[in-house]
């Protein structure tokens, strides 16, 4: 069985990290664990309802918040890209993950096995906080060489902008 291994880089003055899905190797305690000691600051859950439940995690979310990180919840299908709901709840999970990256925290991303749509995500966010975009695929490939499964995947990655400055209070 898979082992749950965080994959980090560093972005934006804190830790960008890709995971698998806590639970999907057969010890949701012990992964769960392992994500305590690293501390995230946020996590990013891009599996859907339907694989939480047969990794046992149903009660992720909750469980994440337990262990003091904040969670956000954005499903996505295997080897797809978000839909119109998730992209309508885009713009403020984007916002928050890079406040913490900003302010020097950690944010981790798991998808199923923690590359397609981890690494759409990620490399996403290192296109908004203002890394160049060929650069960032580099970056985040050097950590996770699975990271972005398909075109479209990462052509919805690119689509990702610069974003203004967040403030960090």
């Amino acid at each position: 069985m898979p082992e749950f291994v965080i994959h980090a880089l560093p972005v934006g003055g804190g830790i960008l990290a890709l995971a698998p899905l806590p639970g999907a190797g057969g010890d949701y305690a012990g992964d769960l664990e392992h994500l305590h000691d690293w501390k995230p600051a946020l996590v990013l859950s891009m599996t859907t309802p339907t694989e939480l439940l047969e990794a046992g995690a149903p009660d992720l979310g909750a469980d994440i918040q337990d262990i003091g990180s904040r969670w956000f919840h954005l499903p996505v299908p295997d080897y797809g890209v978000p839909g119109a709901q998730v992209d309508a709840d885009w713009p403020p999970v984007s916002q928050a993950a890079r406040a913490a990256l900003k302010g020097g925290g950690r944010v981790l991303i798991h998808c199923r096995g923690g590359c397609g749509r981890s690494g759409m995500v990620a490399l996403r966010l290192m296109i908004e906080i203002g890394e160049r975009a060929d650069d960032a695929l580099l970056r985040l490939r050097a950590v996770r060489p699975c990271a972005i499964e398909t075109d479209d995947q990462e052509r919805w990655a690119r689509k990702g902008r610069r974003q203004k400055a967040v403030r960090v209070s």
